[in-house]
């Protein structure tokens, strides 16, 4: 054995053939001239192969040891995480302003053209990343259900975009954060204090400004598209996708990356594309869209909602959830803007003091988690 110091080894006397104990040390810092014992390359114990492994690097071999010569530490980009999450919001609300504008198609069946486009477009990437089409053993029932809960997500948000305004069915799909967090607590065993029930009763207080119940607010309800009853129709879905969008985050986490993401989207196209199929067929509401523009339209849906969801899946795989959940408020920003700029409807101030509800209340989740999750780290450096 060999004790390594700046590039300079020094050798430890060999007794009766053996290798003396030296304790391993874990240097904290690279400038601080504490010795590395790593083995050194080339030597061989007597009658076997020594195990060259370097105490620095949790007893990885030598060859990918960080005090290795030549060998470099790769470095992540800081804030390419955030970044993924605007991109992935940005794509997202612009396939919604582009649902908005089909005609006589109904949700199910975007959300069938959409599950196609996914897996057209992952099935290239499960080849060439050799991951399988199942995925492993121990992790398959969470990516069932990670494509069970985020395909009916999908169906649910797109039916409430087509018949409420796209800026309310959007507001209300941000009080995921605080489902997440009562999921969380559920399933995964994390607290829920007095400041999360506060967050939760915000989020409920926003999705009622938006939603305006006529025994709350009277039975002449300005601002909404169409009916009422589509209003609240939609309203009911936007809160049961936010419901299955919280869910399939817990499930996300929970697998984390032991699990490519593409492997992670290709169940959420094929579950998703099943579940569109059964539900055409009962619903009989299977037809090709006459319109050119319609079919274009499908088409950059599915490009969109593909590319979403790639760079919210590596969002997820590079931050932590609450800064995720933060930047993801910015597509409510970006629906209210392209509702203004292309469907000419200007939100209510009931929709205005909903979405600061919401916003308010999954930014304060995700921050409250993130601090926690930092104090905990911390901790565990300790």
């Amino acid at each position: 054995m060999v004790l390594c110091q700046g590039g300079e080894a020094a050798a430890a006397p060999v007794a009766a053939g053996k290798e003396p104990e030296v304790p391993l040390r874990r240097e904290d810092d690279a400038g601080t001239g504490q010795p590395c014992p790593c083995a050194a390359p080339g030597m061989e114990a007597a009658g076997a192969e020594e195990r060259r492994v370097c105490g620095c690097c949790s007893g990885l071999p030598w060859p990918r040891c960080c005090k290795a010569p030549g060998t470099k530490k790769k470095a992540g980009c800081p804030g390419l995480g955030l970044f993924y999450t605007l991109l992935s919001a940005f794509l997202f609300s612009v396939a919604s302003l582009f649902l908005k504008k089909i005609e006589d198609v109904h949700s199910v069946e975007v959300s069938a053209f959409r599950c196609i486009f996914q897996m057209a477009f992952v099935l290239p990437g499960l080849i060439y990343y050799k991951t399988g089409f199942l995925g492993p053993k121990g992790k398959r029932i969470f990516l069932f259900f990670r494509g069970l809960l985020g395909s009916s997500a999908m169906i649910l948000l797109y039916y409430a975009f087509q018949v409420m305004p796209l800026a309310d069915a959007t507001v209300i799909t941000f009080s995921s954060p605080v489902f997440t967090s009562l999921l969380a607590w559920i399933f995964l065993k994390e607290k829920y204090s007095i400041w999360d029930l506060l967050f939760t009763l915000f989020a409920i207080t926003g999705v009622i400004l938006i939603a305006r119940p006529p025994f709350l607010f009277g039975s002449n309800v300005t601002g909404i598209e169409g009916s009422y009853a589509d209003h609240l129709k939609g309203t009911i879905a936007a809160i049961a996708s936010t419901v299955s969008a919280a869910s399939t985050l817990v499930i996300l986490r929970k697998v984390g990356k032991s699990v490519h993401y593409f492997l992670s989207i290709w169940y959420y196209a094929v579950i998703g594309l099943i579940g569109c199929i059964i539900a055409l067929f009962v619903m009989n509401e299977w037809r090709l869209p006459y319109c050119g523009k319609d079919r274009v339209f499908l088409i950059l849906i599915g490009l969109l909602g593909l590319g979403g969801q790639i760079f919210l899946t590596k969002a997820l795989q590079l931050e932590k959830a609450g800064p995720v959940a933060i930047m993801k408020t910015m597509d409510v920003v970006f629906a209210f803007i392209l509702q203004i700029l292309f469907l000419n409807h200007l939100p209510t101030w009931w929709t205005v003091g909903g979405a600061l509800c919401v916003v308010a209340s999954s930014s304060g989740t995700a921050i409250r988690k993130w601090q926690q999750t930092s104090k905990k780290a911390e901790q565990n450096e300790i």
